[in-house]
């Protein structure tokens, strides 16, 4: 019965390290990164900030940007100009 529980210990502790180690990609550090600037939480935004290059935080950030943009218009029934528009505070077009 131990045997059978050291073995199980091993493998979710090998899963768990496996997780720790594997790399972000460039989506998931936008994610946090802009959560984080949401947040106003600068340690998770200079944690996302290491996992990627600039450049492919800058595209992860532009990405999700457009993403989020279309399903607030669609949500809204509205043009995404227009959308980005009012969320920026600008007057409409």
């Amino acid at each position: 019965m131990f045997d059978k529980l050291r073995k199980l210990w091993r493998s979710d502790e090998a899963v768990r390290v496996k997780k720790e180690e594997r790399p972000h990609n460039l989506f998931e550090a936008a994610a946090v990164y802009v959560a984080a600037c949401a947040e106003d939480d600068q340690d998770r935004q200079d944690e996302a900030t290491g996992w990627v290059s600039p450049e492919a935080l800058s595209f992860g950030v532009s990405e999700l940007a457009c993403r989020a943009l279309i399903a607030l218009a669609r949500e809204r029934d509205e043009s995404p100009t227009d959308v980005a528009r009012t969320l920026l505070g600008l007057p409409a077009a």
